[in-house]
């Protein structure tokens, strides 16, 4: 048998980085997947970056583009070079000898939510991250959230609202009754703070479900907690690893997207200064998180932390966290020993094992 594959030496993996995409997170994922490209080793991985455009165009990154990208000229991937079929990663799946996996760099809607995933499991290739399952359902926080309460996983208390409510008078005394305000508003299918609000008014409440709106039909109308933001980065497959938890300190009234990547006022502190019981007890929920939403490969969750209320409240968990390497979920990881390389290294050999480990039976009629 030929010892390589379309070039491809067969002790080298094949690394597709997917980034871009058509949500709101597209500069985020661009930014994210620049520093995947410079952080993975060479003598390891033959990397191809495929670019998804905001309008939903796909192109294959040119190659001295990438040799751009390496040396630091750029600050993000940029969407440019061999346009290709929507869909076309350039695999053959289970055909393919040698290892080939997909790093989906891609935050929120049409890349974090299993519409990507359910694509890869259709070529049948390996790929990063949680399945189908696992990334609608954190994805989706209104199902998550209900998921997560069966279960027993203290939260915030929420309303779900579907579309534009028709008495908005009428929810806003449900959510002054029911929840108080201030209050935050947020679109179900969103991540990176985007199309969160606070609102302390009925006209504000309004204003802030027409704004989660534009970006999803379910809307979450939240208590607003007073306490700290406690954060834990999980990874594993079968038998996940939860790491020590990290706190944000926002700098803005809540830690809203500005915050995150364009002032850069917030602090962070790992590992949070919290009593032992509580660490390990973020721990505990967040691996009970995990394995509840059918997570795989890694994950961060959030929790907010009332210090003399009701102690962990879980806020959410993302699939597909912040990835750069300054980002909490890798400084999280960082902390415990493991450089960014070698976590890039561990997900790609989680993919790989969780693919092998997926039955495939074919019926032969």
């Amino acid at each position: 048998m030929d010892s390589t594959v379309r070039g491809v030496p067969a002790d080298v993996t094949r690394l597709i980085l997917v980034y871009g995409g058509r949500s709101a997170e597209h500069d985020v994922s661009c930014s994210t997947a620049l520093h995947v490209l410079r952080a993975v080793a060479a003598d390891r991985y033959e990397v191809t970056a495929i670019g998804i455009s905001t309008g939903g165009e796909w192109f294959q990154l040119d190659s001295e583009s990438l040799s751009a990208a390496r040396s630091g000229m750029l600050t993000a991937l940029p969407i440019c070079g061999t346009a290709l079929m929507s869909g076309d990663i350039g695999v053959n799946g289970a055909a393919n000898n040698a290892d080939t996996v997909v790093f989906p760099l891609l935050h929120g809607h049409l890349g974090e939510d299993g519409t990507m995933q359910g694509l890869l499991e259709v070529l049948d290739v390996p790929y990063v991250g949680s399945g189908v399952l696992g990334s609608a359902l954190a994805m989706d926080k209104a199902m998550a959230k209900l998921v997560c309460a069966a279960d027993g996983i203290p939260q915030a208390q929420h309303l779900v609202l579907r579309d534009r409510p028709r008495d908005v008078d009428g929810v806003s005394r449900t959510v002054e009754q029911q929840l108080g305000f201030p209050c935050f508003v947020k679109p179900a299918n969103m991540g990176s703070s985007i199309g969160v609000a606070r609102a302390t008014t009925t006209l504000e409440l309004a204003r802030a479900i027409d704004d989660a709106l534009t970006y999803d039909r379910m809307v979450i109308v939240e208590e607003a907690i007073v306490g700290r933001e406690i954060e834990v980065a999980v990874l594993g497959n079968d038998e996940p690893q939860a790491f020590g938890p990290g706190e944000v300190i926002p700098a803005d009234v809540f830690y809203s997207y500005a915050d995150k990547y364009l002032d850069g006022r917030s602090t962070v502190m790992i590992p949070a200064d919290l009593p032992h019981e509580v660490a390990d007890q973020a721990r505990e929920l967040a691996l009970r998180a995990f394995r509840l939403l059918r997570c795989s490969g890694l994950a961060r969750c959030d929790f907010f932390f009332e210090e003399h209320g009701r102690g962990l409240l879980l806020n959410e968990v993302n699939t597909m966290p912040g990835f750069t390497p300054i980002s909490m979920y890798p400084k999280m990881v960082i902390s415990s020993g493991i450089g960014y390389s070698d976590l890039i290294d561990r997900l790609v050999d989680l993919a790989l094992a969780h693919h092998a480990a997926h039955p495939r039976r074919v019926d032969r009629g």
